[in-house]
């Protein structure tokens, strides 16, 4: 029987979701420990990769268990896995059902702050920059509103994409009072290599006053790498949530609050 497995986890002591040659992996962690506990070789399939040191507040992947299971499985699973790992539920679906092709929709936040904190420090990204223009950033955030390409904003496309086209259908930049905080959202049917993390490092380019609005959308248009490559760290981005039409999952919180 086929189940979606309903997770997350923070990412900074892995090298990503996928598995890897001799680097630890989200997903090597599970499989290990899943196949202890099933007493049998087990694989995974996840809704999508995340790169190392990238956290997930919401992750779905899919198991197939063939022998009943007759005890608290999400107890004994957490018992035996890191505690930077954690399942919350097992989800029966359909046999066809498949974490990565049937979900319709990805939503990504981007935590940043402007003032170190060590209660923040493996949470959200630290940038000591202060006056970023964030009236700027809002109006290039709301350019990627909509299907367009992506191309100059991910990681090696001729390789990795053989489209860049992505839906783009909900994109928010949120900045506390003090203006020491952002959170940016965006939400989208597909995600190329890298791209969360490119077009954040770009949207700080902006706010710095070192890229235009009108040289933003040329990249968006023209596919034409930005001047300045920029990557911005992975400890800020978070998977969120992971959209499915036959099935609403509600996300657990992550320990961030936003003011």
């Amino acid at each position: 029987m086929r189940y979606f497995l309903h997770l997350s986890y923070q990412g900074a002591n892995f090298h990503g979701w996928q598995n890897q040659k001799d680097k630890i992996s989200i997903q090597e962690v599970l499989e290990t420990t899943l196949s202890k506990m099933l007493k049998t070789r087990t694989t995974i399939h996840g809704c999508g990769r995340t790169d190392a040191g990238v956290n997930a507040s919401q992750y779905i992947c899919n198991i197939d268990i063939t022998e009943p299971i007759n005890y608290d499985f999400v107890f004994r699973i957490n018992k035996n896995l890191p505690k930077s790992i954690v399942v919350y539920d097992l989800i029966p679906v359909a046999d066809d059902a498949n974490a990565q092709l049937d979900a319709t929709r990805r939503n990504y936040d981007y935590y940043c702050h402007f003032n170190e904190n060590p209660f923040l420090k493996d949470l959200s990204t630290f940038y000591d920059l202060k006056d970023l223009d964030f009236v700027s950033m809002k109006k290039a955030s709301q350019l990627l509103l909509g299907n367009l390409s992506f191309g100059a904003f991910c990681k090696s496309p001729n390789f990795y994409q053989n489209h860049f086209m992505c839906d783009i259908t909900a994109v928010n930049l949120f900045v506390n009072k003090s203006k020491s905080r952002m959170l940016f959202q965006i939400s989208g049917n597909r995600f190329l290599r890298g791209m969360v993390r490119i077009l954040l490092a770009n949207l700080i380019l902006v706010g710095k006053g070192e890229m235009s609005l009108a040289e933003f959308q040329h990249c968006l248009d023209s596919g034409e790498n930005p001047l300045h490559y920029n990557v911005a760290k992975p400890d800020g981005l978070y998977l969120s949530r992971v959209e499915y039409p036959f099935l609403d999952i509600t996300p657990r919180e992550n320990c961030i609050s936003f003011r």
